[in-house]
């Protein structure tokens, strides 16, 4: 039962989208309704608002943190383990790719992993994030950063702490990351996709725009 409890509840807190509620707040268009139509930190961006973008990006990141870092340092007593944070983990980031509240059509994942991945461990987060960085700063492709990243991820996860059960969440996450930038690949392979800040036209024809417990 206390495990069912926190698959619902990381995955209501996952179910929120940032990116809907900064650009609404902030007087932008739905981040659906232009560039990649994926409603994230990066598709934000093209409308030229960093201060959505950036803010966006925290949201997202914050709540991929927090289940599972309550779960990590407060479960204990209520007779939670790396299960039930293994579960948080799935179930926040399945929230934010499927969310209830916005007719299961989410973002891809890659801010809500690495605020997962910093609650798992600070050291693992770090350098899952610092393989995004590396690639996104030479490349300059959001989508094949996040591809690497989620790549190195399990190895490094492997490497710090061998095979426990966290470690399957991770994987599945991913998975589904990688999954999810299927489009991305094909777009990378033909030479297609869009770099980071690069705006793109709107599905109707616009442009973008507009009003950590386990120690290593």
């Amino acid at each position: 039962m206390e495990n069912l409890i926190v698959a619902v509840v990381s995955y209501l807190i996952g179910s929120v989208s940032f990116a809907v509620i900064v650009s609404a707040a902030m007087g932008l268009a739905d981040p659906r309704s232009y560039g990649s139509g994926n409603p994230g930190a990066t598709n934000v961006l093209r409308t030229g608002n960093r201060k959505a973008a950036v803010l966006t990006l925290i949201g997202d990141a914050l709540k991929g943190w927090v289940p599972v870092w309550f779960v990590g340092h407060f479960g204990a007593r209520y007779g939670l383990d790396d299960t039930s944070i293994a579960i948080a983990a799935i179930a926040v980031f399945l929230g934010h790719l499927y969310p209830v509240f916005f007719r299961f059509k989410g973002g891809k994942g890659v801010a809500t992993a690495a605020g997962v991945l910093l609650a798992i461990n600070p050291v693992l987060g770090g350098a899952t994030l610092m393989t995004w960085l590396i690639v996104a700063f030479f490349m300059r492709y959001s989508s094949l950063a996040a591809i690497c990243a989620a790549i190195f991820a399990p190895l490094f996860d492997g490497f710090l702490f061998g095979p426990n059960v966290i470690a399957l969440s991770i994987v599945a996450m991913s998975a589904l990351l990688i999954w999810r930038h299927r489009g991305n690949i094909a777009k990378l392979v033909a030479g297609q996709e869009s770099r980071i800040g690069e705006k793109k036209k709107e599905a109707g024809g616009g442009t973008a725009g507009g009003t950590g417990h386990r120690k290593p």
